[in-house]
Order: structure tokens, then sequence, then C-alpha cells
């Protein structure tokens, strides 16, 4: 029987905490998600537990010193005016969200930030957040983009660096043009599924969205590039899909795979201190498989994974209701269709005037113009609010197909604002006020149909973060 115990070690003899941002902190990392799902609260408790917390930099909230939540407000008149205001605003809210997590934490575990390197003045906002609250942030974790600047920030402020990429051949390129320079303050590699990963996902032009590739060769194959580059003992941090890690076993004590962490970002929305609305919480237990959508609805241009709710079907039926058209007559675009307030004529294709003719009737009356020369029908109303947040837009990404809006030279994009995306920042402003989830973007992972079945949250139980790390570690 000895023998026999020595010669299979326990799972958690296998899961070993391992050094991460400089310090030795259990295996578990919490993904960073965005405007205010992961916050202060949440990655000080994830920390306190002995694991890596992350708090979201994208957009975080500030509070009044009755401890309510002071919303972002816009008093400029043009773009990059409400932009400035958003830049503000985002330092001063994810420097409280250091510091609470700091205080939360009480020097246990890890404290990261996590930024989008897509976000719209990510750099500015990065290093507002690591001045204003020094010694407080022990990481960054970046991914949405290639953040070849990211490894130069954390060497200036002594922080490590976590870069997320979803694959091998990405993080060749970011050692190779940036990061060789700055390896003492790589933290970790953090890869990301992309046919898992909930929120915006790296899925490249080479790959299937619909045939989702098993990560294990994947991460290999990253683990080989890396040991290459002498990264032996750097931790690769999975991401997507991770769940009951008795799932994983295989990849512990594993030379293919190396040093590994794992990251949680869909079970955390489920704990006592998460943020999200409990209408939110409550939604999450009753998900089905497949309920969890991935789209590329995204402003940004990514693949992103949400709930399949009112909101996601609202935008798939705007690409549904979708016609070519042209500006003037030609070959097979003869059929006149008047446009716009002044009923302006565009040509179609005369098979496609009888499905322009039944959406108008059902109410879609209103024709707007894409990028991409095409017509998409929507209601009135739906076609005022479009503009309006078009107009309304504040700069919150690097590039917006949404609004045309980018945040650097001559601040266009240089195409036609596509109606067929929506205002990100809005809707998931709106999600973490607490508005109804159907009639928003509610991003998630998905395993999140596994939350119905898991024994652990039986008649509706929610764990507080310390609660669900033990959990973690025993492997369920």
């Amino acid at each position: 029987m000895l023998q026999a115990a020595v010669s299979n070690p326990s799972f958690r003899d296998k899961l070993k905490d391992i050094i991460i941002s400089g310090k030795l902190a259990h295996p578990i990392v919490e993904g960073g998600k965005g405007i205010g799902a992961s916050n202060g609260r949440t990655s000080g408790a994830f920390a306190a537990a002995g694991a890596v917390g992350t708090f979201s930099g994208v957009n975080a909230q500030s509070y009044d010193a009755n401890g309510q939540i002071i919303p972002y407000v816009y008093k400029g008149q043009t773009r990059r005016e409400r932009h400035e205001e958003l830049v503000e605003q985002s330092i001063r809210g994810g420097v409280q969200q250091a510091k609470i997590a700091h205080e939360v934490a009480g020097g246990n575990g890890r404290i990261h930030v996590n930024v989008l390197w897509e976000m719209g003045g990510a750099e500015r906002v990065l290093v507002g957040i690591l001045e204003g609250a020094p010694g407080m942030v022990h990481g960054v974790t970046c991914g949405a983009g290639m953040p070849y600047r990211l490894g130069d920030i954390a060497e200036h402020y002594k922080v490590y660096y976590h870069p997320i990429i979803s694959s091998a051949r990405a993080f060749n390129a970011l050692w190779k043009r940036s990061y060789n320079k700055t390896s003492q303050w790589l933290g970790s590699v953090v890869y990301e599924d992309p046919w898992l990963a909930g929120g915006h996902n790296g899925l490249s032009n080479a790959e299937d969205p619909d045939k989702p590739q098993d990560p294990y060769p994947r991460v290999a194959e990253l683990r080989k590039t890396m040991n290459g580059f002498g990264l032996n003992e750097t931790p690769i941090v999975m991401a997507g899909g991770a769940w009951h890690l008795k799932e994983w076993e295989h990849w512990l004590d594993n030379p293919e795979i190396g040093p590994v962490a794992f990251q949680f970002g869909t079970r955390p929305l489920l704990t006592q201190e998460s943020p999200v609305s409990e209408y939110w919480k409550r939604r999450l237990l009753t998900l089905g498989e497949g309920d969890v959508f991935l789209n590329r609805f995204s402003p940004t241009g990514f693949y992103s994974s949400a709930v399949n709710n009112n909101f996601i079907a609202e935008l798939r039926g705007r690409g549904e209701r979708q016609v070519e058209y042209r500006t003037e007559q030609e070959g097979l675009f003869s059929e006149p269709l008047p446009v716009g307030a002044r009923g302006r004529p565009v040509y179609i294709q005369p098979d496609d005037r009888a499905r322009v003719d039944t959406w108008k009737a059902a109410g879609h009356t209103e024709a707007m113009k894409t990028p991409d020369s095409t017509l998409i029908f929507v209601s009135p109303e739906r076609g005022n609010e479009i503009l309006v947040d078009q107009i309304e837009c504040m700069g919150c990404l690097s590039h917006c197909r949404f609004s045309n809006w980018k945040d650097h030279d001559d601040y266009t994009t240089g195409k036609k604002a596509d109606p067929r995306s929506f205002c990100i920042q809005k809707t998931l402003q709106d999600i973490i006020a607490g508005c109804p989830v159907d009639e928003q973007l509610m991003f998630s992972g998905h395993n999140a149909y596994r939350f119905a079945g898991d024994p652990f949250y039986a008649k509706g139980f929610i764990p507080s973060v310390e609660q669900l790390v033990k959990r973690i570690l025993t492997g369920y």
C-alpha cells in the first residue's frame, strides 16, 4: 500500500503551488473580465485565499464616500473630448480598485490588473493605474491584440507581465520582437482557448470557429517554444474550459506542459463577492449546454463568447435582414429602392425585393447602410438608437467598427460606421449596473452550463471566493 501511495501521488500533491509574479501561490488565477465584473473586492479575496486575483482595468468603477458607484459621465462635445474623460475616469477607478484589492488581500497571494490592448488609451490607463497605486499591483495581464509594449511598461514599473495569447506562433512573434529584452519580468504566459474562453477570443483566420481543437497539443507546442527561449520554469496559465481540475490531472507533473496554473473566469461570477447582479447570478444557474454563443458581432472585430439571449438574437436578426445594394444601376442590381429621409434610390437585385417587403411589413422599415455595400433593415426605434449610440461614442476602443472611431492619428478608421455591431461600453456598463441581463451583452465561458449540474451549487448555493478556491483545490 505504501509503494502504491508513493507511485500514485494524490491529486493535491500533483497540483503544486507555483511562483507567479515573484511569490509562491496556489495555481488558481481569477480571470480579469471587463467593466466591473471583477474588481478590487473579488481580486483581493482571491489573493487572501492564497491564489491570484485579477481586477479589471477596463473602465474600472469608482465609489463615493458612501460606497455608491460613481457612474461614468461625459460632458465633452466631441469624441476626442469624451475619450479624454473616459481615460481620466478609468485611471481613477483602476487606482481605487487596486487599493481595495491590496487592503482585502492583507499581504497574501498576488494581485494582477487586466487590460485589453485594443481598448482606447490602453497604455495611458495602465500607466496611470501603476503610478497611482505603487506596490499594490504585482502583475499585468493583457490580451485582445499583440501587446508588444507590455514588457517595457512592466520593466519600468517593476511589475510582472502576463501576455494572453492563443497560439505558440503569437508568443513567438511577441518574444522575438519585444519580450526577449524584458524576460526577467515575464511572470507567465496565459494560453486562452479561443473556442472555450468567455469574452473576446483570439481565433485566427486559419482556425474554424465551429471546429474546436484540443488545447493539450497547442499548449505542448507553446511549452516547446518557450523552452527554446530558456523559459522552462515560466508558468503557463491555462485559460478557458477549466472547471474541475481533476479533468486536467494529466497536465500536472507533465514535462510536456511544465509549470502550469489554471485561470477561472466564469466560476468567480457566482460568488458572494462577485459584483454582478443577483439576477445575473441566478441566470447562470439555469444555462443549458450550447447557450453560450461564439459570435463576431463585437465592434473590436474579434470573435467573442456570450450567452445567446435577446441581445444576441437582435444582432443576429440585423445580419439576417440584409441585402446587397449599389448606388447606381449595375448588372443584376436593377430594382430601385428608396432609402433615407429623402427617399433617394439605391438598387438591389429583383430577387431580394420580396424579402425586403416582408421585413418592412414586419416593422423593420429603416434601411441602414453598412461598410460592405449592404443594407440592413431595423425598426425606426432601433435605427434611432443605433445612430444615437454612434454619435455619442466616447472612444472606448482603439479601433471601433461600430462608430468608426480610432484613438490616434486622425481619430477615424476611414470606414463607414457599421450598424450591424453595437456600443460595447454602453451594454457592459448597463449589465453591471443591474439592467435586465437578457437585454444586454452577457459574456460567459462555454462551460457556464455546468453550474446547473455541479453539486457544489445545489439548491442555488453561492460560495464565497475562499470557499470556491478550497473547492477547486480538491479537484472539483
